[in-house]
């Protein structure tokens, strides 16, 4: 039984645990939450947070796809399902990334796949396939990384694959020289598992803390030697798995990972779920769709390039930075401004028939 007992002469509390270490507040009989060596926790043994914001991971549940939900991974890296994930195959194999109606049954319904159909049979030094979301500098200034007072992180996720074994990822800076690359086991085949790894904050190196990219959370598919690193230890360079882990990309393979967390302590709690329209505003800073139509959008008439058609649009959210401009199917025209609360850009094209009839995207990614 715990104890209630005057902690000081301020009259304050102070509760003692029994031998069992534990604290259990009830009401009539019935344990309604305790406190344990890992926190504050509800009946059943899950943890309690009241902390909004607390993953560093925007739409890691994977349900917003404003760009369509599959395109093809280039070397470069591109933005091709899920937003704020983006994918790289600078290989010789094919990648297809998607945004599948899969997930941990109970937990998630939808998630990203790296589905590789055509595997490279003979990685170099310098080739490499991941996935990646490049966290903003100013939602990582409290963790005090590159500091004497750098915190501990906690990554915690859902993955599968069609390979089992020892698969890799990482940590990295947005300047991209200093790396954690850390192991995860994947122990059956094409079944949900849930992983988490604690990471000691980083004491060195350069951590942005403006809206550039500070921190990187990367999953390797596969490296040669030049992007290998050494497991558990924070190192110089950009390293984006530990040695001798899986190289999904040098086989055909499918990799599959949803409810990404990425958190202060060295506690995994669980996953933040966000309304729809709250996450959908976060990745909107960065990528936007304008849905427009004939009449009811950017319009202008036919003609010898001197008509020109108007109408304001509003960014539904704040951007990263002054965005690019895209037009998509429809038409072009002379040009396209967009003006709004951080910024203005414009764009500009030969054509002079300004009629836009679908989607034109206000992009500020990282």
């Amino acid at each position: 039984m715990s104890t209630i007992i005057n902690a000081d002469t301020s009259n304050g509390l102070k509760l003692t645990s029994d031998t069992s270490g534990e604290i259990e507040l009830q009401s009539a009989g019935v344990t309604k939450a305790k406190v344990t060596s890992s926190g504050l926790q509800n009946a059943s043994g899950s943890a309690i947070t009241s902390q909004a914001g607390k993953n560093l991971i925007i739409n890691g549940n994977m349900q917003i796809a404003q760009r369509g939900t599959t395109g093809t991974a280039v070397p470069g890296g591109s933005y091709l399902a899920s937003d704020r994930w983006k994918a790289w195959d600078a290989s010789d194999a094919v990648v297809t990334v998607s945004q599948e109606t899969d997930g941990p049954t109970g937990q998630f319904t939808k998630c990203l796949k790296y589905n590789v159909t055509t595997a490279d049979a003979s990685i170099t030094a310098s080739q490499f396939g991941m996935v990646r979301q490049m966290i903003e500098g100013y939602n990582i200034i409290d963790l005090g990384f590159g500091t004497a007072s750098a915190q501990s992180v906690t990554i915690s996720f859902w993955v599968k694959s069609s390979l089992t074994g020892s698969h890799g990822a990482a940590l990295n800076n947005g300047n991209e020289d200093r790396s954690y690359p850390f192991a995860y086991t994947i122990s059956v085949a094409n079944t949900w598992e849930k992983k988490t790894v604690t990471i000691a904050g980083d004491t060195s190196g350069t951590w942005d803390t403006d809206n550039t990219a500070g921190m990187i959370i990367t999953f390797g598919m596969g490296t040669g030697s030049t992007y290998e690193g050494t497991a558990d230890a924070w190192q110089a360079g950009n390293k984006f798995q530990p040695t001798s882990t899986v190289a999904n990309i040098g086989t055909i393979s499918n990799w599959n990972v949803t409810g990404v967390q990425l958190e202060a302590g060295t506690t995994a709690t669980p996953f933040e779920n966000l309304q729809y329209g709250q996450q959908l505003a976060l990745c909107q800073r960065y990528f936007e769709v304008v849905i427009t139509n004939d009449g009811n959008g950017f319009y202008g008439t036919p003609g010898a390039g001197t008509d020109v058609g108007y109408s304001n649009y509003f960014y539904q959210t704040t951007k990263r930075a002054a965005p690019t401009v895209a037009l998509a199917a429809g038409g072009t025209l002379p040009t396209v401004q967009v003006s709004g609360q951080s910024g203005f850009s414009s764009y500009a094209s030969a054509g002079v028939y300004a009629r836009i009839n679908g989607g034109t995207t206000i992009s500020s990614e990282l």
